[in-house]
């Protein structure tokens, strides 16, 4: 299928879908000067904010993967209801909560609804993609850490208003939906996979590439995470 014709704007469409719906990831660190200031919060807050969107993520990822969504429905409609769900959790972080334990619960929503957001993303591409995906999909995660790393922009323009940060913070999440939604088709390619296979899966977990190839993976996650961590609190590890 290497012969799919592409209407130009589809490729566009998803980085900025892409872009758009990942600035909800790091919006709680973001934010979280203006609220030391306004709820009297230590610098340990961090620690729990970053966990609580982290661990929405991957228990996100675990349900999406083994109910295969992505497989079984439309990518662009998940990609639409669960960025129009992160929408609905930013927005009630800045008309609704009011205490820390809110906060972790909406941010930790936010997490769960980013599954269905950046892998579903790039699940879309493929379908276009079937040939010269590994650039398509480079776009992707550039589009991923300029997205995480605007709501730190943004709270440096606002200020403390962080309210107003996380209303274009939801803004963001709506409009990357309403792109898939209205621009991107599913594509020709897209393949709509099989139920999961549990004895396939411990076959493939035996397979000493693959496991040495995901341990790795899960390592870059783990060490990334913890250096972003300490750099959101001020020191750098060597």
């Amino acid at each position: 299928m290497s012969d799919i014709q592409r209407p130009s704007h589809i490729l566009p469409l998803i980085i900025l879908a892409q872009f758009l719906g990942t600035i909800s990831w790091l919006a709680g660190n973001a934010i979280l000067p203006a609220l030391q200031q306004q709820w009297s919060l230590t610098d340990s807050a961090i620690t729990s904010i970053t966990n609580s969107v982290q661990l929405g993520f991957i228990i996100g990822a675990l349900v999406f993967s083994l109910l295969a969504l992505a497989d079984r429905f439309s990518p662009r409609l998940i990609f639409f209801c669960c960025t129009s769900l992160s929408a609905i959790s930013s927005l009630a972080i800045a008309l609704w909560a009011n205490s820390f334990e809110q906060l972790l619960v909406l941010r930790f929503c936010s997490g769960l609804m980013l599954a269905g957001i950046y892998p579903t993303g790039m699940k879309i591409a493929t379908g276009w993609y079937p040939q010269g995906l590994g650039r398509a999909l480079g776009y992707l995660v550039g589009a991923l850490v300029l997205g995480t790393a605007f709501p730190h922009l943004l709270s440096s323009w606002i200020g403390d208003h962080w309210q107003t940060v996380m209303l274009m913070v939801a803004a963001a999440a709506l409009l990357s939906g309403l792109l898939i939604l209205a621009g991107v088709p599913d594509g020709p390619a897209l393949y709509k996979g099989v139920p999961l296979q549990w004895q396939q899966l411990v076959t493939a977990l035996r397979h000493q590439p693959l496991r040495a190839s995901a341990m790795g993976y899960f390592g870059h996650n783990t060490a990334g995470a913890g250096w972003a961590l300490n750099l959101e609190e001020g020191t750098c590890l060597n």
